[in-house]
């Protein structure tokens, strides 16, 4: 393969927010791998480390959804903070990391911030990466906010 053939992994970075009318402790669980499951359609993590799925630095969990299947690891946990990082990984297709910060905006409301860093791991990934545009982005941002709303008034 010669320099002109050789692959270029595709870079984007992606972040938007929402509000939950929640305080800061329960929004920050919505977005563990175990408070996923309350909204997030087909969410069903499979726990590796450690198997009864607590949230801790260095935990790895497994999903398969959409006919992907990706590996998820927590590189960072602070609670306290309302901030947890992800690294995910795609097989043969990309990786991102994630970072989640829920910020108070008082007694019962908090804001929300998601930031995705992806990289292509093949042209398939490229192709993903390239579609999932800052429109696209923050349309799927915003139906997490949908989704959580409607799990919320369900309870």
């Amino acid at each position: 393969m010669g320099v002109a053939d050789a692959f270029r992994a595709r870079h984007e970075e992606r972040t938007a927010s929402f509000t939950l009318e929640l305080p800061l402790a329960r929004a920050f669980e919505l977005f563990t791998p175990r408070g996923e499951k309350a909204w997030a359609e087909g969410w069903d993590p499979e726990f590796l480390h450690p198997p009864d799925g607590t949230l801790v630095e260095g935990a790895v969990f497994r999903t398969r959804h959409g006919g992907e299947e990706t590996l998820w690891m927590a590189m960072r946990c602070d609670r306290d903070a309302g901030e947890v990082d992800y690294l995910r990984a795609t097989p043969g297709s990309r990786i991102a990391t994630i970072h989640v910060r829920c910020t108070p905006l008082g007694a019962g409301r908090t804001s929300v911030a998601v930031r995705y860093a992806f990289t292509g791991l093949s042209e398939a990934g490229n192709e993903w990466i390239r579609a999932m545009d800052e429109p696209r982005y923050a349309q799927l941002i915003d139906s997490w906010r949908a989704a959580i709303e409607a799990a919320l008034r369900a309870q």
